[in-house]
């Protein structure tokens, strides 16, 4: 042993499969910038930036699986492998907000109009 930290393993999971588990009532985390929060984003969704999440991670409920979504899947999947390394049932949207939006399914901003995946 070398004596590093092993890290963690983050299932990854897709755009229709993470609505299904958000309408069985897993937590849907996106960590996405504010500018790109306010142009669209899941309906459902809690917004815990990347960079305040440290700080934020009592938002984050343990007692349910928590899907973590950003723009593309990289940002998340960070998010997702801290919250896993601390205890969380954590989950990696692949593809993030633009396989959500690819997929068909809907985008919203905070007022519930049409939003965008910016």
């Amino acid at each position: 042993m070398d004596g590093s930290a092993a890290v963690p393993q983050v299932l990854e999971v897709g755009a229709r499969d993470a609505q299904a588990l958000v309408m069985d009532g897993a937590f849907l985390l996106d960590v996405r910038e504010p500018e790109e929060w306010a142009v669209g984003h899941a309906p459902g969704a809690v917004h815990v930036r990347l960079g305040e999440l440290g700080a934020r991670v009592g938002e984050v409920p343990m007692e349910r699986d928590v899907v973590v979504v950003c723009r593309s899947g990289g940002r998340s999947l960070v998010a997702a492998t801290a919250l896993v390394a601390r205890g969380w049932r954590a989950l990696n949207l692949a593809g993030g907000m633009q396989a959500w939006r690819d997929a068909g399914l809907d985008v919203v901003t905070d007022n519930g109009a049409a939003g965008v995946v910016a």
